[in-house]
């Protein structure tokens, strides 16, 4: 076994590996940019070896600096984790050249999966199914549009070097196809560097199920059974379950067998993953289950192979990379309940999942269930990384026990001020149609809207006015809201959430989980954060009792523009400022027909998330 690991990776995954290589007694060697040096997986590390400042390419894909920093700490071996570098095959001999041992897949089965075309070509040489579609050197427009046309429509046009859902399009029809290709073929280009393309069957009712793969030095290669990672938002996982729902017996042989063909096909060593797309119109057959592509490292979803296992896949990872022979054979490696795993990103779903940046002054996160996070409470969410906070992992005697588990996991989610998707996990775990598996690749598409809390709803509403009648405000009535002269009480109050204003009724036996924070009352309500407070001092009379005129920052950022004064008349639809963050640009409008309040900005000034920027007074009726 080594006697030192250098973890080419932050986060998460590097807490992860730092985990169980000290169970083995391997000392530890964390890199870390600037932008991290305080971070959990920094002071957990043996040591710890700065390489840079906080972008990326300066840093974590810097293969000399980390090189470097491997030479100076006198690491045996580097594990690369996900991301980054772990599908560098020029990083991974780079590595074995400086005689160091490289946790992760061979150089040659790298670049044999790198390119879609030609890994798709190698699967079929290996009697691996592969989609129906066209792979060849011929890149005329014409002879693509007559594959298109033999293959039926609609068709999915995808860069050979593609990746991340860039340069993909889907023609439905052949007059489209020439504008779609052009369009593909720049887009590939510009992202890529190579403009070559492939023709597929566009597959309707797509699920997406990946089997974990598993080889050693000395050709023996076993699965660990498959995952559905069909729950995605532009391509990128949401939820992750194992096994795959309505997966018989037959078809589960079938798709994990290929999956082991593939892997031998390239000479495979380590932890990988043959990623399949399922035709699943009319159920999981395996007639209808082809080879997309293989990831050659680790998945960041492994841990659910691991909750229905009881392998720890990372200790697989170690012992092999040492020459060690696969710790179970395949007869000896079963199937044990049911697992899933949600990623609680840093984002904002109410206003078209905008990243959030900034200081996790409280997190909550749940204690019954395994949590994967690369960050503690009082850490920097910033905008250099990949948004994700942690992975929520529960594990069942059964689907409908272990999404149960979820559900409640993701609902106790407390994050604040830093804006998060706990909300949407916890509504999606609740959701009937997913309860029943009714799944493939599009359903947030469709359900979108009706998963995503835009505003408060009547329930969350009466807790903030049940809060609030317990707290330091005191009485309901102390803010008069409620006062009828020579007449009953109203039992109503006015709150204020998420900067917008609302009538509550306090219930004595509601419960309220709401917290103070810095002068703030924030109500955690289902994975949501809303912070409440009373109306400002003439704040109802401003807005005629009705309304909520109060515009907040969606972001933390810089004000860019203001293009209106304060009196101004402005109609619903109208702009008001725009805000950058990250690259992006935010334009705030007017939310109905109004005059203009109290400018708390100008250009020039840095807003933080949620702050009050603008007013709108609405007219009167």
């Amino acid at each position: 076994m080594m006697e030192s690991l250098l973890i080419a990776n932050r986060g998460e995954i590097a807490r992860r590996i730092i985990r169980t290589a000290k169970t083995l007694g391997i000392r530890t060697i964390a890199v870390y940019s600037e932008a991290d040096a305080g971070l959990p997986f920094v002071k957990e590390a043996d040591d710890a070896v700065a390489i840079g400042p906080p972008p990326a390419r300066e840093s974590y894909l810097s293969e000399a600096r980390i090189l470097e920093a491997a030479r100076k700490s006198g690491a045996a071996a580097i594990h690369p984790g996900y991301g980054f570098l772990s599908e560098n095959a020029d990083f991974a001999e780079a590595v074995e050249k400086a005689g160091m041992i490289w946790v992760g897949a061979p150089p040659a089965a790298i670049r044999a999966m790198g390119l879609k075309d030609a890994a798709k070509e190698l699967m079929q040489a290996a009697g691996v199914p592969v989609t129906p579609g066209y792979l060849g050197p011929d890149q005329s427009e014409a002879r693509l549009e007559a594959e298109a046309d033999t293959i039926g429509y609609p068709v999915l046009i995808k860069a050979v070097a593609g990746g991340g859902g860039k340069g993909m399009r889907r023609v439905d029809r052949l007059e489209d196809f020439a504008e779609l290709l052009a369009s593909c073929r720049r887009e590939a280009a510009a992202s890529f560097g190579d403009d070559r393309v492939l023709i597929e069957r566009y597959i309707a009712n797509p699920r997406h199920i990946e089997v974990q793969v598993f080889a050693d030095k000395s050709g023996n290669c076993v699965h660990l059974f498959e995952r559905d990672c069909s729950l995605q938002r532009r391509h990128q996982k949401v939820i992750e379950e194992a096994p795959a729902p309505g997966l018989d017996a037959a078809t589960r042989a079938a798709i994990c067998d290929a999956a082991v063909k593939a892997a031998k096909a390239v000479n495979y060593v380590g932890a990988g993953t043959i990623e399949f797309i399922a035709d699943a119109s009319s159920g999981l057959d395996p007639d209808r289950i082809w080879f997309m592509e293989m990831n050659t490292r680790l998945q960041v979803e492994h841990p659910v192979t691991e909750a229905i296992t009881g392998e720890d896949l990372v200790l697989w990872q170690l012992k092999v990379a040492s020459g060690e022979p696969l710790p179970k054979s395949q007869d000896e490696i079963v199937i044990n309940g049911w697992a899933f795993e949600a990623r609680l990103y840093a984002e904002n779903p109410a206003a078209g999942y905008l990243p959030s940046t900034g200081r996790l002054d409280h997190l909550r996160l749940p204690g019954a269930v395994r949590v994967d996070s690369g960050v503690d409470e009082g850490n920097e969410i910033t905008a250099f990384y990949d948004p994700m906070i942690a992975k929520i992992i529960a594990h069942g005697p059964n689907r409908e026990t272990a999404l149960s588990k979820l559900a409640a996991a993701c609902a106790g989610i407390e994050v604040w001020p830093v804006k998060s998707n706990a909300g949407l996990l916890a509504r999606i775990a609740t959701d009937p149609d997913f309860r029943t598996a009714q799944i493939d690749t599009g359903f947030l598409d469709r359900h979108g809207e009706s998963l995503v809390a835009s505003g408060p709803d009547e329930t969350v509403i009466d807790k903030a006015a049940t809060a609030l009648s317990k707290g330091t405000v005191g009485d309901p009535w102390s803010a008069l809201t409620g006062f009828r002269i020579a007449g009953p009480r109203d039992s109503r109050v006015r709150v204020r959430i998420d900067g917008h204003l609302h009538w509550g009724r306090a219930h004595g036996d509601l419960e309220a989980n709401a917290v103070e924070m810095d002068g703030a009352t924030v109500l955690f309500d289902a994975g949501n954060a809303w912070p409440i407070g009373l109306p400002h001092a003439g704040e109802v009379e401003a807005n005629h009792g009705v309304g909520d005129g109060a515009i907040l920052s969606p972001m933390p950022g810089l004000v860019i523009s203001v293009d209106v004064a304060e009196g101004d008349p402005v109609a619903k639809g109208d702009r008001l400022l725009t805000v950058e963050a990250m690259k992006m640009e935010h334009t705030l409008r007017a939310p109905f027909d109004g005059i203009v309040g109290k400018l708390q900005v100008s250009p020039g000034v840095r807003v933080s998330e949620t702050q009050l920027v603008v007013s709108v007074i609405k007219g009167e009726d």
